[in-house]
């Protein structure tokens, strides 16, 4: 494959227009991806002008993105999504090539690199598929084409040559996460107000997000994630992290910062970053939030209580059911009661506890699913937010649900967790719709529990109730069934 560009001088990461994840409320997240990436070509490749066009915080529409495409004029676009966001993606690259069909395209992300073949198939305008960590590979490329050559020897890209799709061997993963540099919230510093999440921060609160983290050594059927990392979990020093969070808070004024982290690892790391944030001022100022396994936050109440007193106020926990039958069907390699326990320890530390739930497995009945409701009634979490198993490509889930002709709905932006796109063994996936709104009316349809939560002494807890008492949530997905 050839690429008629002589050389790169100007690369363009664009978020595309995308509709928000309604469950969760109103909110604008920073594009963190991108930032990223482009933190690392700008630090590696300083001759390269980079920009990043958010056409959520800049309230783009398509035509807006196109017009936003042609004042920077770049010699390669990029962009990455997640299996609901592909559309869109492969749209970005649509609108380049019809402003300059020279224009280079790149994609990266879970969803394109673990459907690298069928994307560049389907979708022309696709030039180029980074497949799995992009950092190196990205400047690899773009060292190439700056000196007029072809992507044949780039380690983990994938690429149309000679009428065929050919996918380069992949490439190893980063070892030191240290080593990358920070997040360029420098390249949007202008939409920096507009980023927040009204129902955990507030609308005031500036939200923005930080890694702490690739990977999960764990090997949950139904998630993408330690797939796209190969399995493997690396971690940044407490160091580096107390002092990313740090600079986030004193240079950009961030408030509110979600630590991205597929799994926090209380054993491994909790102590360590307790120790390097007690006693730096900016943990006063910042509430921050990331997500753990159930175990692992009931096997440590001591490390929840010290994370608590240096600004961790939110915990995300993959709850998924209410049967051990289930949890080991999802490869979760929990106990069924280590969900209640970790629950009375956020309680009893003053930590907000958001419960994960999933249903629509294959063994799914009207009744498991009651029983399901019934169970997290008796959790009693601050949040529940119910989700409908998905089959992401690059999951167990999706390789068994395609060998056995499972998946009744293709379309990527259903891809969720809010549609259901496969029937169970005894449901259609219409009464799989219906079950899914009957598990929001089974918590958020009760007044008396609706008033609780709204009049809670918790600020977090009142938001949460505000927005999902509300007629927005339940109002959608009763349009769905």
């Amino acid at each position: 494959m050839v690429l008629d560009i002589a050389m790169v001088k100007r690369l363009l990461f664009v978020e595309p227009p995308k509709d928000y994840w309604f469950l969760m409320g109103e909110y604008l997240p920073p594009p963190m991806a991108l930032l990223v990436l482009a933190a690392y070509v700008e630090r590696e490749l300083p001759g390269i002008e980079v920009g990043i066009l958010d056409c959520q915080a800049q309230k783009r529409g398509w035509n807006g993105m196109v017009k936003g495409m042609e004042e920077f004029g770049p010699d390669v676009v990029a962009a990455s999504g997640f299996t609901c966001n592909a559309y869109g993606c492969a749209r970005v690259a649509e609108e380049a090539k019809r402003i300059d069909p020279q224009i280079t395209t790149v994609m990266g992300g879970q969803h394109f690199s673990a459907l690298a073949e069928e994307s560049l198939r389907d979708f022309p305008e696709i030039d180029l598929i980074v497949r799995g960590e992009g950092e190196l590979t990205l400047v690899d490329l773009l060292g190439k084409l700056r000196r007029g050559a072809g992507p044949e020897e780039v380690a983990g890209l994938s690429f149309r040559s000679n009428g065929s799709i050919r996918h380069n061997p992949a490439r190893p993963l980063i070892r030191d996460l240290d080593s990358l540099p920070y997040p360029a919230y420098h390249l949007v510093r202008d939409n920096l107000p507009m980023y927040h999440f009204s129902m955990m921060a507030g609308k005031n609160s500036r939200y923005l997000i930080m890694e702490g983290g690739r990977g999960c050594s764990h090997r949950c059927s139904f998630c993408s994630q330690w797939r796209h990392w190969n399995g493997e979990c690396r971690t940044k020093s407490p160091k580096r992290i107390a002092d990313e969070m740090e600079f986030l808070h004193d240079e950009f004024g961030g408030r509110f910062i979600w630590l991205t982290d597929d799994n926090f690892d209380y054993a491994g790391r909790g102590n360590g970053i307790y120790e390097e944030m007690r006693g730096r001022p900016f943990t006063q100022d910042v509430s921050w939030f990331f997500q753990a396994r159930t175990d692992d936050v009931a096997d440590h109440p001591d490390l929840v209580r010290r994370l608590r007193e240096v600004g961790n106020t939110w915990i995300l926990m993959g709850v998924e059911a209410g049967t051990q039958e289930r949890l080991d069907e999802f490869g979760k390699d929990e106990n069924v009661g280590d969900a209640s326990r970790a629950i009375k320890v956020l309680k009893s530390n003053d930590v907000f506890s958001q419960a994960m739930m999933v249903i629509g497995s294959r063994q799914d009945t009207h009744r498991s699913i009651e029983a399901t409701r019934e169970y997290v009634l008796s959790l009693d979490s601050d949040l529940t937010i119910f989700t409908v198993l998905t089959p992401f490509p690059g999951t167990s889930v999706h390789e068994m649900a395609e060998r056995n002709g499972w998946i009744e709905d293709g379309n990527y932006a259903h891809y969720d967790m809010v549609h259901a796109t496969m029937s169970t063994e005894t449901l259609t996936r219409q009464e799989v719709q219906g079950e899914l709104l009957d598990c929001y009316r089974s918590i958020y349809g009760s007044v008396a529990r609706n008033l609780k939560g709204i009049f809670s002494d918790n600020a977090i807890k009142k938001r949460a109730y505000r927005h999902m008492a509300g007629k927005g949530v339940i109002g959608k997905l009763r349009r769905l069934v």
